[in-house]
């Protein structure tokens, strides 16, 4: 053997042919100092991991389940009938001239998805202890996963949205073609919230006892009970620092076809959650070389 080749395991039905050492190129993985780069380039080199663990995220969410897959849709179905029956009927809450329950269903689409996904990727690296502190891979993959599963619930609830709004006459107008946008907003909005509780949750527990409290916080101060049309204006357009305020008014006017003037909240959402990801992003970055040794 000369040295330009170096041995490696044969096994049965392997060729004996052995790898030229110019194939094999060496990891050296060294922790990080102060604020580093987001290792985008990395994260795309395992997109294939990325997929499997998206799959085994699909898998394991409703294994030994009785309804399986059906929790999407009865979850923010249920929420939607408790909306509709307090908030609807009882407070006589407006709906920007849109039943009431299709209303509030439009909107509890994209919050559910958005909160499982926060919820989720909070706990995804405590989830994964063992996998983290065995193999290398980049960490941020583990709540990226975690919130990209999620969007085969979020189809699973949009079909019964459609539903809804075929049995109420509801025609989506051409805003329609917004809406894979709005969707990216929403997810962007989860993983950066995501990333900030999940490289918190390693480092203080508490944040587990936390996020239910902040889900629920979140809920109400996101216009999905009311419309934020009750709010004058600039605090209406303020209102979009929350940056699901924009998701659920911007799915109701693509879909509801509301006349409410979304462009200035929406703007402003867009803003607050591309600031919430990076500065999320780059936390988690410079918490990762910790992971292994506190998790």
């Amino acid at each position: 053997m000369t040295q330009s080749t170096v041995n490696r395991q044969v096994r049965p039905g392997d060729s004996a042919i052995p790898l030229p050492a110019k194939h094999l190129q060496p990891v050296v993985i060294q922790p990080t100092r102060g604020w580093s780069a987001l290792g985008l380039r990395e994260l795309w080199k395992y997109r294939e991991l990325l997929y499997f663990m998206i799959w085994r995220d699909i898998k394991v969410r409703y294994k030994q389940t009785a309804l399986g897959a059906a929790w999407a849709i009865i979850q923010p179905f249920f929420t939607m009938v408790v909306f509709s029956l307090f908030f609807g009927r009882l407070a006589g809450i407006p709906s920007d001239g849109v039943p009431y329950p299709i209303f509030s269903y439009a909107a509890l689409v994209p919050w559910t998805f958005f909160a499982n996904g926060l919820a989720l990727s909070s706990n995804s690296l405590v989830g994964s202890a063992n996998l983290l502190s065995k193999v290398y891979f980049p960490r941020l993959i583990v709540p990226t996963a975690t919130i990209l599963s999620g969007i085969v619930d979020f189809v699973l609830a949009f079909i019964v949205l459609i539903g809804m709004m075929l049995v109420y006459g509801i025609v989506p107008t051409a805003n329609v073609i917004w809406l894979p946008l709005f969707l990216l907003l929403a997810l962007v909005t989860s993983m950066g919230a995501g990333l900030w509780l999940s490289a918190l949750n390693v480092q203080f527990r508490d944040v587990k006892y936390i996020v239910p409290f902040l889900t629920q916080l979140w809920l109400f101060l996101t216009p999905i009970a009311y419309p934020s049309s009750m709010l004058p204006e600039p605090w209406r357009t303020l209102y979009g620092i929350n940056p699901m305020a924009g998701v659920v008014e911007g799915f109701r006017w693509a879909l509801l076809g509301t006349e409410m003037t979304v462009g200035p909240l929406i703007a402003v959402s867009a803003i607050a959650a591309v600031l919430l990801t990076v500065s999320g992003a780059f936390y988690f970055r410079r918490m990762e070389k910790t992971f292994a040794d506190v998790v």
